[in-house]
């Protein structure tokens, strides 16, 4: 296959990667475990937590699953935020020869019940504001064994207390639970110091994460990801980033932003894993959305690496402290998990200094697939090029592969790519081609130097009058729009057109009017592509990354 795209990246950066270079995910973490043991990998509320205890409290936690009597290969469960224990038990699960299932500690039961039941999870480390919610099913699960956790456990005896008595008293935010049998974190940790840890031996076919798909498609599928599949992907963003982080020409050690969820891929890959393997300190973040604190954080680093969503970069730039920060340490801003518009992207720059480099990727996909150069000087509207090692095609909808400059299925084939969906033959023979293409859903078009740019999900689009209208463009434009937070639209039956567009709406101006952004429209839309019927909202449904929920929009006007 002719790989054109190679002509357009950028100097330093690989054609290929060698994943050879590591036997196992676990192989990649042990080496920056020894190699950086004196240098701080996490800090959360202010406790920080070095690369050398990461290695010695993996280990115990490890052990203490190896003592449990699960098989190699047993699935087990981390239902957290971005607190100090997510990162040891994640290191400690895949050591002891286990894999990971992530789970959203935000899901309802029902949520829950189906990933636990559907990945077999033997064991789960659990936060206990969320340990309600695991009580309700436990019964319908295969779970047996479970370790409490408490946003206090790590950071220090008399802060831990004080952070515990508020989650739990003044906050009110740990429910009524019970889960006999289970054990506490920090009881976990001492009872395991008389256990001994036993390496086990892995090779690239085992299999590291069930990444269970957000859903926007259905039901929750697992993406089974091996250890093959996620060290490409860690090497392969190394190597996608390293000009952008070599151009100040600093050798200090980098700081990561990390407010994106680290069950979600996104976060996981390229904040958690990738940083391991730079030796970077990553700043946690168990609650973005509460932008003050989240803030106040951010003003105690001089960061230098920061991947978000649309949201999160929109949010902080509609806070007014945000722009008093030091931006000087900022290298590269790193933009996935759904498009990043350019009505954001230019005020970020404009406030930082630093473009989004937007990049694209699937949990399928472990998840990088694309990406923008790390060293860009300017927002490009696109999804970048095929990272080093993958292939990209776009398909039509028999599957042959279209000429350049033309929209169809963006199909993904590379070393990251998932072994299949979990226990999922049939789904999994659907997405993938005879020749190993992952077919994304996603439709895109790719020009002449190998930059893609996404129109939409295949199912996203909307029908009218036979025009293909594409909600990503309808946004973007609105989005514009001074008096427009965020925005998102819909298909709605029509009995004229046999389709409409629907949009709607969170103000920023609160004066907005319904007839001023339909002129906007007018302005902006050819006939087909204008809104029909405009409904303002005070905020729109999103996935605990921030990406606006269109489905559940749609679903209530089906409802309705």
């Amino acid at each position: 296959m002719d790989k054109f795209w190679l002509k357009s990246y950028p100097p330093g950066v690989p054609s290929e990667i060698n994943v050879q270079q590591y036997q196992s995910l676990v192989e990649l973490l042990e080496e920056s475990f020894i190699k950086y043991a004196a240098r701080n990998a996490y800090v959360c509320m202010d406790k920080f937590l070095t690369y050398g205890e990461l290695d010695n409290l993996s280990k115990k936690v490890g052990a203490w699953l190896q003592n449990k009597g699960l098989k190699k290969g047993a699935r087990v469960a981390i239902m957290m935020p971005n607190v100090l224990q997510y990162p040891v038990v994640m290191a400690a699960i895949l050591r002891a020869g286990f894999v990971v299932v992530n789970v959203n500690p935000l899901y309802t039961p029902r949520e829950l019940q189906h990933q636990l039941k559907d990945s077999g999870a033997e064991a789960i480390f659990i936060l206990e504001n969320f340990a309600t919610t695991l009580e309700q099913v436990l019964i319908k699960t295969d779970i047996k064994h479970i370790a409490v956790a408490t946003m206090g456990d790590m950071l220090g005896g008399v802060k831990g207390a004080i952070v515990n008595f508020v989650v739990r008293n003044v906050k009110k935010m740990v429910p009524a639970f019970s889960l006999p049998g289970a054990i506490r974190f920090k009881q976990l940790i001492a009872d395991s110091a008389r256990l001994s840890f036993k390496p086990v031996t892995l090779g690239h076919d085992d299999i590291a994460f069930l990444q269970y798909t957000g859903g926007t498609t259905g039901v929750s599928k697992g993406a089974t990801l091996s250890h093959k599949n996620v060290v490409a992907n860690v090497l392969q963003n190394d190597a996608w980033l390293m000009p952008g982080m070599n151009e100040q020409g600093s050798t200090e050690q980098k700081i990561i932003v990390c407010a994106l969820p680290l069950y979600h891929i996104f976060a996981l890959t390229v904040c958690s894993l990738l940083g391991t393997r730079i030796g970077a300190l990553n700043l946690l973040i168990p609650n973005p959305r509460d932008m003050p604190g989240f803030i106040k954080e951010l003003a105690k680093y001089k960061i230098n690496i920061f991947p978000a969503v649309n949201t999160l970069y929109n949010g902080l730039l509609n806070n007014p402290d945000f722009a008093k920060l030091d931006f000087s340490g900022y290298e590269i801003c790193s933009g996935g998990g759904m498009a990043v518009q350019k009505a954001v992207a230019d005020k970020w720059l404009k406030t930082t200094g630093c473009a989004i480099a937007e990049g694209y990727g699937l949990s399928e996909t472990s998840p990088v697939a694309t990406a923008n150069p790390a060293n860009t000087k300017e927002f490009s509207g696109t999804i970048g090029l095929p990272i080093p090692s993958t292939e990209i095609i776009i398909l039509d909808d028999e599957g042959n592969r279209l000429p350049l400059g033309q929209p169809g299925e963006i199909a993904i084939r590379g070393p990251q790519v998932m072994t299949g969906y979990w226990n999922l033959p049939e789904e999994t023979a659907n997405v993938m081609t005879p020749d190993g293409f992952f077919k994304s859903g996603d439709i895109g078009i790719m020009d002449f130097r190998g930059y893609t740019t996404i129109v939409d999900r295949k199912k996203d689009m909307i029908l009218v009058s036979g025009f293909n209208v594409y909600p990503n463009e309808i946004e973007g434009v609105v989005a514009m729009h001074p008096g427009v937070l965020e925005c998102a639209c819909i298909g709605v039956p029509d009995a004229h057109s046999g389709e409409a567009v629907k949009l709607f709406v969170v103000r920023r101006d609160p004066a907005l009017t319904v007839e001023q952004l339909m002129d906007y429209c007018k302005e902006q839309f050819t006939a087909y592509k204008k809104p029909k019927y405009i409904e303002f909202r005070a905020d729109l449904p999103k996935t605990n990354v921030g990406k606006i929920l269109r489905r559940e929009l749609r679903d209530e006007k089906k409802s309705a």
